[in-house]
């Protein structure tokens, strides 16, 4: 099974992926998106999907941004036809645990997006950091620290797209939001952009290949 905003998303993302070769996106489009439709138990489609992206090298920068996905479908959509107590079983504590190193902060981003639609409220970056992840309550400091350059920069959300591209260049390389700083902070400063500012996210993207999917994934998620 597929989740309607995961295929929606996933269809999005591939118009931003460029080819392995010229001839082989459709392809590959199609053996993930298999993956996704599957009958297969979580770790089976992770194994499948790995595979996927083994034999297409040039995309392994968005293997992570994939298993978030099929996470995030697992959660919406594969778990429908479990045990409703299965999240709680030793059964997927084992998967939790094999997979802890898997995945990036997308998959923050996607279920605040999934609460904010049953709670029919607007996304927003402080109610994000302050409300979702609760970067300022004390237990929860380790988010504070992987969000830090995002809490110090929430002025770009009244700047503009070449300006958070400038400080995403900038930022430290050993900043774990790094890779993931111009995508997240394009879509909060507009989670509705018409094309013209597409075009302005897409010409101040710092990583293109990888900014421009992601943000995508998350814009048509939320929309």
């Amino acid at each position: 099974m597929i989740d309607p905003k995961i295929k929606k998303a996933f269809e999005a993302a591939f118009k931003y992926i460029k080819p392995v070769n010229p001839n082989n996106r459709e392809a590959v489009k199609g053996e993930i998106l298999t993956v996704f439709e599957s009958d297969l138990t979580f770790l089976q489609k992770v194994k499948a999907m790995d595979e996927v992206f083994n034999a297409n090298p040039k995309l392994d920068h968005l293997r992570e941004i994939f298993f978030d996905l099929l996470l995030v479908n697992f959660f919406s959509a594969d778990v429908k036809k479990l045990d409703d107590d299965y999240l709680d079983s030793p059964e997927w504590e084992k998967i939790e645990e094999e997979t802890l190193d898997r995945g990036t902060e997308l998959l923050n981003v996607l279920l605040y997006l999934n609460e904010c639609e049953d709670e029919e409220i607007e996304p927003e970056l402080n109610d994000y950091l302050t409300e979702f992840l609760l970067v300022d309550e004390d237990e929860f400091q380790d988010e504070h620290r992987i969000y830090e350059p995002i809490i110090a920069n929430q002025i770009l959300m009244d700047s503009g797209l070449e300006e958070i591209g400038n400080v995403a260049r900038n930022l430290p390389d050993d900043e774990e939001i790094k890779e993931l700083f111009y995508p997240i902070m394009c879509f909060f400063y507009d989670t509705n952009p018409t094309e013209e500012t597409k075009k302005e996210a897409a010409e101040n993207a710092v990583e293109p290949d990888f900014d421009l999917p992601v943000l995508e994934i998350m814009l048509n998620f939320n929309s």
